[in-house]
């Protein structure tokens, strides 16, 4: 391998620099629960920060990878326990174990 490497996808090399912000590697198979102190469910968010879904606290997530965002603001890319990506959550209101 040369070390050197092409870009295909297309992406501008800001899109590319935001992915790669999102894409920190996640410490495998993280067990979490979802417990926002707010007791009403979950926002779940897709990369660009809307909201796609929400899930209820107790509910067991699996983190996929971990991100911040320009705020410095920790999130967590989760999914079910069969392996359903659901997308985005605030990692501040999931408790892993």
């Amino acid at each position: 391998m040369s070390g050197k490497f092409s870009l295909t996808t297309g992406l501008t090399l800001a899109a590319l620099a935001a992915t790669i912000a999102w894409a920190a590697p996640a410490l495998a198979g993280d067990r979490c629960k979802v417990t926002d102190p707010t007791g009403t469910p979950l926002n779940i968010r897709d990369q660009k920060m809307n909201i796609i879904g929400a899930i209820e606290n107790g509910r067991n997530v699996y983190v996929q990878r971990y991100g911040e965002d320009a705020n410095g603001k920790p999130w967590a890319y989760v999914a079910t326990a069969g392996g359903k990506r659901l997308g985005w959550v605030y990692r501040e209101f999931i408790s892993c174990y």
